[in-house]
């Protein structure tokens, strides 16, 4: 039972994190009436915040490991509250009361995501290469099991008589499955942790584990850039009202179902040829998103199960092969992934603080008549510029030695 009690968590990490990095922009601007340029601005400031909070919370989960409980806890009591909070918000709200639920939102966010992948070593079976990246396939398919039902649970309130776009529901649902979640994977968060020595840059370094940081950070641009601007571009861009949801869910039961498939290729090529296959889905996925015409439900629909799948790789590849590395250097996890999440979500706010103001300035408006040059400059920002930082990772990929590996 360990293993699907991983999954759980998991699954209630990724059913916190896509309305936080996908429904937030459109839920802020259509019920809110808060400025896409002001959401930008807001997203960026919290990153500020976890730029010292990540790390910290990571030096935490190391420094007390008897706590890991009282800290899986704390998170998911966090989410618990702050998502009823957040889709409460009447239209008109202050941006000071949406910063300070998104701040407590996305610290019990990072807490339970640095936790879980911090503890990788402990919580797998045996602290070796295959055991981890077995964990990881386990992980990854639990978050996106999370995100499928995070992406269809408004649409499904809206369906049985919700208000408000199905949010004030949403966030309720959050709430209680947050609350389910520490009751099932209690006996998970028992185990006696595994800890290592303590982080520098130096130890990073020699372990590999810079680069594999640089290289998270680049490659998390492409998919935040686009989680932050797909409701637009289905609706807006491509004109397919009310088809965004079904989307994302096939985008990611794409990727679910890879994630098997990619964790059992690393193991037996190792984790570099792994990504050197997958990565080239993603960059011919942005364009042919880049080429499409209005209306073009089925074109999209496929780059969906493209994408979809290389994402599952990036999922289960990348972590594994971060978590191997500290582990062969006797690193404590949790503080290098207290790193590697602040890296991921600087992704996210770079995203949303240089598309979303772009958009405005071009005369963008959601869900309303837009000119050619303001779907145009959305159809740059979704698809060419994520293609053009693809290959940069995929360039960082080819350069990675390959003792990196997990095989």
């Amino acid at each position: 039972m360990l293993y699907p009690r991983v999954s759980f968590y998991a699954l209630m990490l990724a059913a916190a994190g896509i309305p936080l990095y996908i429904h937030l922009p459109r839920f802020a601007s259509v019920n809110l009436g808060i400025s896409l340029g002001v959401i930008g601005t807001v997203l960026l400031v919290i990153r500020l915040v976890d730029l010292v909070q990540d790390p910290l919370i990571g030096w935490a989960i190391d420094r007390w490991p008897s706590g890991q409980l009282a800290f899986a806890a704390i998170a998911a009591a966090g989410l618990a509250v702050g998502f009823p909070l957040l889709f409460a918000l009447p239209e008109g709200a202050s941006v000071t009361s949406l910063v300070l639920i998104l701040i407590l939102l996305f610290s019990a966010y990072s807490l339970g995501t640095i936790l879980l992948y911090g503890r990788s070593a402990t919580l797998a079976k045996t602290p070796d290469a295959k055991e981890l990246m077995t964990l990881a396939a386990f992980r990854e398919g639990g978050q996106l099991a999370g995100v499928v039902i995070a992406a269809s649970a408004p649409a499904l309130f809206v369906a049985l008589g919700a208000g408000a776009q199905g949010y004030p529901a949403f966030g309720l649902f959050l709430g209680v499955l947050s609350i389910m979640t520490i009751a099932v994977t209690f006996p998970m968060w028992r185990r006696t942790p595994i800890t290592g020595e303590g982080l520098s840059f130096a130890g990073l370094g020699q372990a590999g584990a810079l680069r594999l940081l640089a290289l998270a950070l680049v490659n998390s641009l492409p998919v935040a850039i686009t989680s932050t601007l797909f409701l637009f571009f289905v609706e807006d861009r491509l004109q397919l009202p009310g088809k965004a949801g079904p989307l994302l869910i096939l985008f990611f039961l794409s990727a679910g179902a890879s994630v098997p498939l990619w964790a059992k290729l690393s193991n037996r090529i190792g984790p570099k040829q792994t990504l050197i296959i997958a990565m080239p889905l993603s960059i011919a996925s942005f364009i042919g998103a880049a080429m499409l015409p209005s209306g073009e439900l089925l074109g999209f629909a496929l780059i969906c199960l493209a994408s979809g799948a290389a994402l599952g790789a990036d999922m289960v590849v990348l972590p594994a092969m971060f978590s191997v590395v500290l582990t062969r250097a006797g690193l404590n996890a949790s503080a290098a992934f207290g790193i590697w999440s602040f890296a991921g979500k600087l992704g996210l706010a770079l995203a949303a603080f240089f598309t979303l103001p772009l958009l405005e300035r071009s005369g963008f408006a959601p869900g309303q008549s837009n000119s050619a040059q303001a779907l145009d400059t959305l159809n740059l920002a979704y698809a060419v510029l994520p293609c053009i930082l693809k290959l940069g990772a995929f360039g960082m990929v080819l350069t990675l030695p390959t003792e990196v590996s997990a095989k």
